[in-house]
């Protein structure tokens, strides 16, 4: 570390990395929190989504470890299911019809980058100890549509999708059981916002 260059490039990762440990001591709290039953599902989307906002760091275009690829996952899923939240929020209003439009675009747009963002993360994992399956759930909307993949060598690493073309890409790498099983987080999942 000789060059000023270097020290600003060590700094900038120190500042990365404690903006990680941040993102994942905030996650796993959060989730700590509803499994103890402390906090609703619609509180644990807004503190998620909060705490988004209030980093204020983009997603990352290249996925080359874990916790990048998991913030992206994240960052895109919180937003996706805010605009899924609001949306329910105002369906039914027929002054708010054009938000409701609004948010139901914003939430399809980043439920599809939550599923790219799944994609890479998987890539970089090289579809390795990962498994997936569709799960029970209570909707008949989302009935024989979602699925969990499930990353085995790490806690709190539960992702989910209805995407068709995902689905393809997991049969072909050999990882999707062809079963339906209880989601591993089957509260969350079967509780409504």
């Amino acid at each position: 570390m000789n060059t000023r260059l270097d020290r600003v490039l060590l700094l900038k990762h120190f500042k990365r990395q404690s903006i990680f440990d941040r993102f994942f001591e905030h996650r796993d709290s959060l989730i700590i929190q509803y499994k103890n039953g402390d906090i609703t599902k619609r509180e644990f989307l807004e503190g998620n989504f909060d705490f988004v906002q209030k980093i204020k760091l983009k997603p990352f275009s290249k996925v080359d470890s874990y916790e990048k690829g998991i913030y992206n996952y994240q960052y895109y899923n919180v937003l996706a299911k805010y605009y899924n939240m609001l949306a329910a929020d105002i369906k039914d209003d027929i002054n708010f019809a054009r938000q409701y439009k609004s948010c139901r675009y914003k939430a399809n747009y980043y439920y599809n980058e939550k599923d790219k963002a799944t994609l890479q993360l998987l890539r970089f994992l090289e579809f390795k100890n990962i498994e997936a399956y569709f799960i029970k759930v209570e909707s008949e909307y989302l009935k024989d549509k979602l699925y969990e993949i499930v990353l085995k060598d790490y806690e709190f690493a539960i992702f989910h999708s209805k995407s068709n073309w995902l689905l393809r890409i997991l049969r072909e790498e050999g990882v999707f059981i062809e079963k339906k099983k209880v989601s591993l987080i089957d509260g969350y999942i079967n509780e409504k916002y």
